[in-house]
């Protein structure tokens, strides 16, 4: 074999010991990669997108690039004569024949070899969508996100800069303003869509040094292309692989869904919990096998899963999900209610409470109808959040507990208008003074006149309690 080396030192390095330098593992191979980067102006989007092209030969392509590339090499295209028609009129491109030319623009060999840097799009709600409907999907998307102080300070200090280009730049500062208002009203709808659609969104703070900005996007892409990479190599090896990095919306996940739904096929399989791991949509700890998705409840399962798949699954799996009908169900309060004239098990009291107390009489706690869950057409209630999941995981385990005959009494709520004199104003002294021998005290006078019956000459009844009380307060 003839091998090439790039330098000299590198050939006569090569010559000691060619073994050492052939005999390694090959490279992973190149995965072109497509990521976008928006911001407000003068956020450092272009500088972020030309240094990818310059380090790493990626494309850089903002949505004018892309329709001067069709101009340029295809003018006499039926795309390139409707954009000359618009611009020609002094129209603005309208988002359809743009995302048209972004279109044309990534077929590339640039795009289709390493890779392109997406600089400024989409910037409306709108234009994601045609960016969906075309399968234009970036695999990571960085906002840059600046507030709009550092925007005209930034400006000033361009417009004082030697190296500003000759010809009139657009960024005055009504421009800046109105461009800055135009972002800010869309971005929340771009960033909520990806965020929740894709799980490709990003934020940086902007206002940090260029240094640290281009080091950490540098970081994030490195990490999307390396999961990739081991995605593609374990994918066509027959293994599982991770699907965390993958743009993959919630629709695409319920429609491959494994056997086992949202429940983590690993606990199911080792400790017998039903784990309901649809309460959070992140796929950190989701995999991919044999075509199907699975979701796992923490790290150490997923780890189990790609290490061996096969006994996770059937027909090798130790025991299948129960059928939808025979899982249990957590219940609002409104749903509680709805239920009516179902009463809750166990009189209420809450199951996992009594049975992890030893089934013990101090172990009987009155459960919250905050905490709710429906199983084999049974209501139950719990004492709170944590007993609720305990129950979710090991219905079976819970659900058919027996009570003893003797309960602890019924704590029924006393009005407090229903008390006697002494206990009213004793309750309310409780309620509206922190000071406990006042309440006391004048439960004591209240006696004392109540067993004394005193009556001063010439004065009523009413007059000669009131005044024996006040002497005794006294």
């Amino acid at each position: 074999y003839i091998y090439f080396l790039s330098s000299k030192e590198n050939k006569e390095t090569f010559m000691k010991n060619p073994i050492k330098y052939i005999r390694q593992p090959k490279p992973k191979p190149a995965v072109p990669v497509t990521i976008a980067i928006v911001g407000p102006p003068k956020s450092g989007k272009t500088t972020v997108a030309k240094k990818f092209a310059k380090v790493y030969g990626l494309l850089c392509l903002s949505m004018g690039d892309a329709i001067r590339l069709v101009l340029n090499n295809q003018p006499e295209s039926e795309l390139a004569l409707t954009l000359k028609w618009h611009l020609h009129k002094g129209l603005t491109v309208p988002d359809e024949l743009a995302i048209q030319a972004l279109d044309v623009a990534l077929m590339d060999h640039v795009c289709n070899t390493t890779g392109v840097v997406i600089d400024g799009y989409p910037v409306t709600r709108k234009q994601v969508n045609l960016l969906e409907s075309a399968r234009i999907i970036p695999a990571k998307i960085f906002e840059l996100e600046m507030d709009a102080k550092e925007v005209f300070r930034r400006a000033l200090l361009d417009k004082e800069s030697p190296n500003r280009p000759p010809y009139p730049e657009h960024d005055s500062s009504q421009i800046l303003a109105i461009k800055n208002s135009c972002y800010k009203q869309h971005i929340d709808a771009i960033r909520t869509y990806y965020k929740k659609e894709r799980q490709n969104w990003c934020v940086i703070d902007a206002s940090r040094s260029k240094w640290w900005i281009w080091n950490t996007v540098l970081q994030e892409v490195q990490v999307v292309v390396k999961e990739i990479q081991i995605y593609l190599e374990r994918i066509r090896e027959g293994k599982a692989a991770g699907i965390a990095d993958l743009c993959i919306t919630p629709e695409e996940l319920r429609c491959r869904l494994g056997e086992f739904g949202q429940y983590c096929p690993v606990s199911l399989a080792e400790k017998g919990e039903l784990v309901d791991c649809s309460a959070t949509p992140s796929l950190q700890f989701a995999a991919e096998f044999r075509g199907h998705y699975y979701k796992m409840a923490s790290r150490e399962e997923l780890d189990k899963f790609l290490s061996r798949p096969e006994v996770y699954v059937p027909p090798l799996a130790p025991q299948p999900l129960p059928s939808p009908d025979m899982l249990p169900k957590k219940l609002t309060a409104a749903e509680v209610k709805a239920l009516f004239p179902l009463s809750a098990e166990m009189k209420g009291y809450c199951p996992v409470s009594y049975l992890d107390g030893k089934q013990r009489y101090e172990a009987l706690v009155p459960g919250n109808t905050e905490y709710a869950a429906k199983y084999h057409d049974k209501l139950y209630i719990f004492e709170s959040e944590e007993k609720l999941m305990k129950f979710m995981r090991l219905p079976e385990k819970y659900w058919n507990l027996k009570l003893p005959r003797k309960l602890p009494p019924i704590k029924e709520p006393i009005p407090l208008t229903t008390l006697p004199l002494a206990g009213y104003l004793e309750q309310a002294w409780f309620c509206f003074s922190t000071l406990k021998h006042i309440a006391t005290s004048l439960i004591k006078a209240l006696s004392e006149v109540g067993c004394l019956k005193p009556k001063f000459p010439f004065l009523s009844v009413k007059q000669t309690a009131l005044l024996f009380i006040a002497h005794h307060l006294k």
